[in-house]
C-alpha cells in the first residue's frame, strides 16, 4: 500500500510539472484546461486552439519541452453539437472525396471520417483537417476506404470505435505506468532470451530484459505440427506470471510472429500490443482463421474470438520511423522490413544510450512486385538479430523476372494439356504477389485465377494502407485501378470446389495455406492430386515439418485426414514444380548484403529463424564477411547484452 501511495504521490508530482511545462509553452490565450497521458504520447487540452494555430512554432517547441509525441484536442466544452458539426465537415469535404461514414467518438473528442480518397479530406497542406478542428472542435481522425468490401475492415473498425470508453482507461493507466509513475531510463543490464523461433522456424517469441522491464518481441505459433510440445512458445522459461510482461511488440502479421498474442490476454495479461496499422488488420484476420481452422479441425484453438478481440482494444499502432516509449527504459521505433504489408524491423534503445538492439523479423533485402527493400540506415546499432530462413550457403534465389517466366511458362503448359494449377500460397504476401504476376502477363490469355480463404479479404486491406506499397502499385490503387480488383480474379467463396476442378475451364487456382498445413490448399490438392494433368507450384517456404515439404521432396503418398479426422493416404499423381525467387524472405546473397549495408555497422550479430544447419552456416558467413562477434542462439538460450 506504501509503494502504491508513493508511485501515485510521485505521478502527481509529475503530472503537474507537465502540466506546468506545457503553459509555459503555450501563450494564455490556447487556456490549456488538462495535460495527460495516454499510452506512449501526452495529449493537451485546449479550449482556444486557434490561439495556438496562429504560431506554427509551438508544436515543436512543445514535442521539444516534453520529449513525447503531443497530440491536441479541443476541450469537451467547446465542442459543438454532433448534428450541427456533422453539417459543417459534410459542407468542409468536397463531395469528390467520397466520403462513406462520418462518426464522433466524445471519449476522444474525435470525428472519424472514412472516405475512399482520404487526400481531399486532408486537403493541401492539411487546410480541411484545420478547417475542420477550427470549425467543429471535433479532431479528425481519417481513415482510408477499401477499394472493394471488407468484412474485417467494417468489423475491425467497428469493434474499436464501440470500445471507446474501454480503450480510453487503458490508454489513461498506461501513460500512467509509463511517463508519470517510471522513474530515470537508466538500465543496469540488458538480456535476451529466445522463447520461439531460434534454430527452427516457426513460434517466433524474444523476451527482452532489463533490471525494471519484461518486454516481448513476437509471440507466434509453428501451424505446421500437430504437436503442442513444438507449436507454442516457451513461456513458462521466463519465471514471470504475464501479468508482469510490460509490453509486446510485434513484428509482423504472420500467425509464427503473432499467433500466440490472444493466448496472453486469455490467462492474464492486460498490456499493449504495439504494431503498424496495416499489422493490427491482417493480425486479426488471420487470427480468427485460425481459431476457427484449429476448431473445425477438431484439435481445438488454444484461445477464442473473445481473446482476439480483447488483444484488438490493447493493441496500439505506430508507423515507420515513430519514436515510441514502452517503459521509462526502452523506447522503439518501426522501419520497413519489405516482407509484408507492414511487416517491421524493430529498433530497440534501452537505457540513456546504454544499449540499441536491431530486431530484423522476416526481412526482403531485394526487389518485389508489392514493397521497397529493407531499410538498412539506423541511429544506432550495439546488436542485431537477423532470421536465416534462407541462410544456407547454397541458399540463392533466381533473379525475380526469372522467377516469372518460369512461373508463366509453367502455367502455360500445364493449361494448354488441359490442367489445372494449384499454388499454395499464404494468403497475406505472397497471394498479392503472385496476383500482380498473374495480371501482368494473363490477363489477356483467357485464364481464370480463383482465390480462396482469405486472399480477396487481405488484398482488400492492401488497398487501404496504399503508403506501405512499391509506389507503381499505390498510384495504382490512388487512381481505383487497383491491380487485385482485376476481373480474371475470381472467388471460390460460394461455388463448389470439386465443379471448378472438373470444369474444361483455363484456371489457376491461389489457396491458403501456403505450406499445405491445412485449410482450402489441401482441400483443392486432394481433389487434384489424382490427375496427372494437373500442376502442384510452390512458390514460398515449406518448413522441414510440413506436408508441403515432404510433397515438394518428392513423397508419391502422403498421410492425410478425411472428413470423419480418420487417416488416409493421398496419392500425388500430378507434377510438383517449386519456382524460387518469389519468396518473402531474403535469400543468402541479401542477408549478406542486408548486413554490409547497414549503417552504422553492428558490433555483434545473433542469428535466428532457420531451420537446421542455417543460422550456424549464415553466422559464419557474416563473421569472414564483416570481421565481427557472430553466433547463433536456440530456444531457452538467454545472452546478457549489458
Amino acid at each position: 500500500m506504501q509503494t502504491t501511495t508513493k508511485a501515485t504521490a510521485n505521478g502527481s508530482d509529475k503530472l503537474k510539472e507537465l502540466f506546468e511545462s506545457v503553459t509555459q509553452v503555450l501563450p494564455a490565450e490556447c487556456q490549456v484546461t488538462k495535460v495527460e497521458p495516454e499510452g506512449p504520447q501526452i495529449v493537451i487540452y485546449l479550449k482556444n486552439i486557434k490561439a495556438f494555430y496562429d504560431d506554427e512554432s509551438l508544436i515543436t517547441r512543445l514535442a521539444s519541452r516534453v520529449r513525447k509525441k503531443v497530440l491536441l484536442r479541443v476541450d469537451s466544452s467547446m465542442l459543438k453539437d454532433v448534428n450541427v458539426a456533422l453539417q459543417d465537415i459534410q459542407t468542409l469535404v468536397p463531395q469528390e472525396a467520397g466520403v462513406d461514414s462520418i462518426r464522433f467518438d466524445p471519449e476522444f473528442n474525435e470525428v472519424i471520417i472514412e472516405a475512399k480518397k482520404p487526400g481531399m479530406v486532408i486537403g493541401k497542406g492539411g487546410c480541411v483537417l484545420k478547417s475542420i478542428i477550427l470549425t467543429t472542435g471535433w479532431s479528425p481522425r481519417v481513415l482510408r476506404s477499401p477499394t472493394s468490401p471488407s468484412e474485417v475492415e467494417k468489423a475491425i473498425r467497428g469493434a474499436v470505435f464501440n470500445a471507446s470508453k474501454e480503450r480510453k482507461k487503458f490508454l489513461l493507466n498506461l501513460g500512467r505506468k509509463i511517463i508519470l509513475e517510471g522513474g530515470p531510463g537508466q538500465a543496469e543490464w540488458v538480456k535476451i532470451t529466445g522463447l520461439g523461433g531460434f534454430k527452427e522456424v516457426g513460434r517466433s517469441c524474444l523476451l527482452l530484459q532489463t533490471s525494471r522491464s519484461n518486454v516481448l518481441v513476437d509471440c507466434g505459433i509453428n501451424a505446421d505440427t500437430s504437436d503442442n510440445k513444438n507449436a507454442y512458445p516457451y513461456l513458462t522459461a521466463m519465471n514471470l506470471g504475464l501479468d508482469q510482461i510490460d509490453a509486446v511488440i510485434l513484428s509482423h502479421a504472420h500467425l509464427d510472429h503473432c499467433g500466440f498474442i490472444p493466448y496472453l490476454y486469455k490467462y492474464g495479461y492486460a498490456g499493449p500490443v504495439y504494431c503498424t496499422p496495416p499489422t493490427r488488420d491482417l493480425m486479426i484476420l488471420l487470427q480468427q482463421d485460425c481459431v476457427n481452422v484449429m476448431n473445425s479441425e477438431g484439435s481445438g484453438a488454444p484461445y477464442g474470438e473473445r481473446d482476439v478481440k480483447t488483444e484488438l482494444n490493447h493493441v496500439i499502432t505506430r508507423d515507420y520511423g515513430e519514436v515510441t516509449d514502452v517503459t521509462p527504459e526502452i523506447r522503439f521505433t518501426f522501419h520497413n522490413a519489405g516482407h509484408i504489408l507492414g511487416s517491421s524491423i524493430v529498433h530497440l534503445h534501452i537505457g540513456e544510450g546504454a544499449h540499441n538492439l536491431v530486431y530484423s523479423g522476416d526481412i526482403k533485402y531485394g526487389r518485389t512486385n508489392l514493397f521497397e527493400p529493407a531499410d538498412v540506415r539506423y541511429p544506432r546499432i550495439e546488436t542485431l538479430l537477423i532470421e536465416s530462413t534462407y541462410g544456407g550457403r547454397n541458399d540463392i534465389q533466381p533473379r525475380i523476372m526469372d522467377a516469372e517466366a518460369e512461373l508463366i511458362r509453367t502455367i502455360k503448359m500445364v493449361t494448354d494439356r488441359r490442367g489445372k494449377v494449384l499454388i499454395p500460397v499464404f494468403a497475406v504476401g505472397r497471394s498479392q504477389e503472385i496476383m500482380l504476376v498473374l495480371e501482368k502477363y494473363l490477363q489477356n490469355e483467357g485464364i481464370t485465377v480463383y482465390l480462396d480463404g482469405m486472399t480477396r479479404e487481405a488484398s482488400a486491406i492492401h488497398t487501404v494502407y496504399p503508403e506501405y506499397l512499391r509506389r507503381n502499385v499505390q498510384r495504382r490503387i490512388l487512381q481505383n485501378n487497383s491491380p487485385f480488383e482485376n476481373e480474371m480474379f475470381k472467388n471460390v467463396v460460394g461455388r463448389d470446389r470439386k465443379s471448378i476442378v472438373e470444369s474444361d475451364e483455363k484456371c489457376v487456382i491461389l489457396a491458403p495455406s501456403g505450406m499445405l498445413s491445412g485449410g482450402p490448399s489441401v482441400e483443392f490438392l486432394k481433389l487434384m492430386a489424382p490427375d496427372e494433368r494437373n500442376a502442384l507450384m510452390f512458390v514460398g517456404y515449406q518448413s522441414t515439418s510440413s506436408l508441403g515439404r515432404r510433397v515438394q521432396s518428392g513423397e508419391k503418398e502422403v498421410p492425410t485426414l478425411s472428413e470423419g479426422r480418420k487417416l488416409s493416404s493421398m496419392k500425388i499423381n500430378l507434377s510438383v514444380h517449386t519456382v524460387d525467387g518469389f519468396s518473402g524472405h531474403s535469400d543468402r546473397p541479401q542477408l549478406m548484403a542486408f548486413c554490409r549495408n547497414l549503417r552504422p555497422k553492428p558490433q555483434r550479430i545473433i542469428t535466428m529463424h532457420g531451420d537446421d544447419t542455417k543460422p550456424d552456416d549464415l553466422a559464419r558467413g557474416l563473421n569472414k564477411l564483416l570481421h565481427i562477434e557472430t553466433r547463433s542462439m536456440m530456444d531457452l538460450d538467454s545472452t546478457r547484452l549489458k
